[in-house]
């Protein structure tokens, strides 16, 4: 039986309440309003905050080169806007700082495994524009403890970091189920992971595919456990500060733009034999026909453009959610049985 240290029932609840205090400083109300696509193509570089160190999501390769389905989908917004989906600064943040630096307008957009919820929608000022990945949260262990199931963590120290849903979530499923935990709380992902592996706690919880890249990147993957329970619902996306919806518009299509390419049978690879297709939804997605592009306030070939250099969404997907072992699952077209639908491009 694990060692239990007493813990106040709240302790989760106060901290995401603490984080949420902040909501809508004057700071964020004046960035609203700005012009952000004109301030992006003033500086020729979208600004987007990442979390900058989960692979699969975003993390520099060994040329210091971001990848991941985040980094694509800044890239995707990058390509409509100025044309060049590497015109893109990458700035890395915390589950601290993250909401505050897009208020402030340190950020054009936030991509970074974010979880849409009412209270960060409600509260905060912020819009999300676009889910491009379903998750829920599990708990890892160590194969050695031998621990087969989330009940069996009754008395455990769990690894989780503060001011997260994450947080809440833990908290709720540990109450609900009438166990007892102890939370080893680091704002650090690095540190974090490094205490879990140190022994310092029981076991890890995140988002299941962050658990999932940690796990592939380790020395002896088979060590680690991911148990089978998942206790929560996480759309991560994109997020973007309301009262500029011009801005939120072409996030939120260049995400659709990517599902429909995938629906239509376009990638990066047989794009241009599209080209002279009749079919009026690929004309229009061609920008041929509809004037999408204008109505968006951007080229007539935004969309090309985007799968051109960044790809559809099931190439997006394979790139860099398949090497972490992820089934696409829920994250599959909806034709397909999966959640990912785009409406009409017309």
């Amino acid at each position: 039986m694990f060692k239990f240290h007493a813990v106040a029932a709240s302790l989760a609840a106060g901290a995401l309440a603490a984080g949420l205090a902040f909501s809508q400083p004057a700071a964020a109300q004046g960035a609203a309003s700005a012009d952000t696509v004109g301030a992006i193509r003033a500086r020729g570089t979208l600004v987007c905050g990442v979390i900058g160190g989960t692979a699969g999501f975003s993390l520099p390769d060994t040329k210091g080169v971001y990848r991941g389905i985040d980094v694509d989908g800044c890239r995707a917004v990058a390509a409509a806007i100025l044309g060049d989906a590497d015109k893109v600064r990458y700035v890395n943040t915390t589950t601290a700082n993250r909401f505050t630096a897009l208020q402030s307008g340190e950020l054009d957009m936030l991509l970074r495994a974010t979880t849409w919820s009412l209270s960060r929608e409600g509260a905060l000022g912020l819009a999300f524009a676009s889910i491009n990945f379903y998750d829920g949260q599990g708990f890892m262990v160590k194969k050695s403890l031998g621990v087969e199931s989330a009940n069996g963590l009754d008395g455990a120290t769990i690894c989780v970091q503060p001011g997260t849903t994450t947080e809440l979530n833990t908290a709720d499923y540990f109450r609900t189920h009438n166990i007892r935990f102890n939370p080893v709380v680091i704002d650090n992902l690095e540190e974090l992971r490094a205490a879990f592996v140190s022994g310092r706690c029981d076991s890890y919880t995140n988002d299941s595919s962050s658990l999932a890249a940690f796990r592939v990147a380790q020395r002896n993957p088979d060590d680690y456990v991911l148990l089978p329970e998942i206790i929560s619902k996480e759309p991560l996306g994109a997020v973007v500060r309301k009262g500029d919806w011009k801005f939120f518009d072409i996030v939120r299509w260049a995400h659709f733009a990517q599902v429909t390419a995938e629906e239509l049978g376009i990638n990066s690879k047989n794009l241009d034999s599209f080209a002279d297709n009749s079919n009026p939804d690929v004309q229009r997605f061609m920008g041929k026909s509809g004037d999408l592009g204008k109505m968006l306030g951007l080229q007539p070939d935004w969309a090309v453009q985007i799968i051109r250099q960044v790809g559809n969404f099931g190439e997006i997907w394979d790139r860099n959610i398949t090497p972490l072992g992820v089934q696409r699952g829920i994250n599959n077209l909806w034709t397909k049985g999966g959640l990912q639908y785009a409406p009409p491009m017309r």
